[in-house]
């Protein structure tokens, strides 16, 4: 294994390193095969306090920044452990925390730092709007005391193992918005009392083990005291999260990156053809440097990116790069990895083709490369919207 090379939060990662080996490949394959939920190693992440790491002190979490999430994800990816059943609870918190209101902080925070409450679900999109978030449909209308809500949402991961969810919906129709992105609001729906009521979840089968899922909302009535901040302004709400979930997610794609990199190298040097190691050949060497060498190019991006969102800026276009140069560099380091290990690559028991599935998603999710690029060549470079 190539050394652990990042001095960011040496005692977090030594940490999460340990906790990880009591998760080995064999755990994960079998709940690969089941399509089954890692419950096990999400409550040890819970009891460790790693998933209430952005939780402030006063509210049971740690405190620390985002830059020691990434830490944390990374080293679980590294680990060949995956982050993806529980990092929604880092960023989707964060919207609870800087726009719920006192009450709403004290109701959820602590609970959700201890493990008592689940919020892993986050239900922005949408099956007809994709990643023109503006164009959602789902409709909470006021009712007394109450919002009613009706709708679907599409790509909902980990609903059927969360306790609360972070919905985003209309509250004004959009034509009668003085700018698309206005009339949307975010309401915190506590999914233990709305399933069987108003909400039904249908699993979606997909190639990797992601506890994926489309709800509908069907009358769900949701206490209007669960609505996050002001009416409408629920779409300027969720940025900050989106950009916390591209900088965490893109930190997690460095993990995969050096999972890859670190197996590739270890078989190199132990597989022999031809009567000597293969990573002897630069055919074989190549392609593994070239891998390490933008998985730490990329990892410069994720940690300036983390520090610019620790710091206060919005960085929508540093968190948007990050995101696409991580995820590039890990899915470079995946097809590597698969070419070097050849067939054997292809078997469960390497761990290799499992994370070729999981770190392939995030060329698509949470926003795909065109959109980002599209991003930055408008906000960045100053070039006119194509759409």
């Amino acid at each position: 294994m190539t050394q652990w090379n990042d001095p960011s939060f040496p005692e977090i990662r030594a940490s999460v390193r340990r906790l990880c080996q009591e998760f080995p490949g064999e755990y994960w394959q079998k709940l690969d095969r089941d399509r089954a939920y890692p419950g096990e190693f999400v409550r040890a992440l819970t009891e460790g306090g790693f998933l209430s790491v952005l939780i402030p002190e006063n509210y049971g979490g740690s405190g620390l920044g985002l830059e020691a999430a990434t830490a944390i994800l990374e080293e679980i990816q590294r680990s060949g452990c995956n982050g993806g059943a529980c990092h929604a609870q880092m960023y989707t918190m964060g919207t609870v925390l800087k726009y719920g209101s006192e009450e709403q902080k004290q109701a959820y925070l602590p609970k959700v730092a201890s493990g008592e409450l689940r919020l892993q679900a986050f239900g922005v999109t949408e099956p007809t709007a994709g990643t023109d978030t503006t164009r959602i449909r789902t409709f909470a209308r006021r009712d007394g005391d109450h919002y009613v809500v009706n709708g679907q949402k599409i790509w909902i991961s980990r609903a059927e193992h969360s306790d609360l969810m972070v919905l985003l919906c209309r509250t004004v129709p959009r034509e009668d918005c003085n700018k698309p992105s206005d009339g949307m609001s975010v309401l915190v729906v506590d999914m233990r009392e709305a399933v069987g009521n108003g909400l039904t979840i249908r699993p979606i089968r997909t190639m990797l083990n992601h506890a994926t899922t489309e709800l509908f909302f069907d009358d769900l009535r949701v206490p209007a005291e669960n609505l996050l901040g002001e009416e409408g302004q629920g779409f300027r709400y969720i940025l900050s999260g989106m950009n916390a979930e591209r900088i965490l997610i893109a930190a997690e794609c460095i993990g995969d990156g050096r999972f890859f990199v670190d197996r590739a190298s270890a078989y190199a040097r132990e597989r022999n053809v031809f009567g000597r190691a293969i990573g002897a050949n630069q055919s074989i060497q190549f392609p593994i440097a070239r891998a390490h060498v933008e998985i730490e190019a990329a990892s410069e991006m994720v940690r300036k990116a983390a520090v610019l969102f620790d710091k206060g800026h919005l960085g929508g276009t540093e968190a948007n790069m990050a995101k696409l140069l991580a995820s590039e560099a890990s899915w470079h380091a995946a097809d590597m990895c698969i070419q070097t290990h050849g067939g054997f690559g292809f078997a469960e028991e390497y761990d290799v083709e499992r994370k070729f599935r999981e770190t392939r998603l995030y060329q698509v999710a949470p926003i795909s490369t065109n959109l980002i690029l599209s991003h930055v060549a408008t906000h960045a470079l100053g070039l006119p919207k194509s759409f």
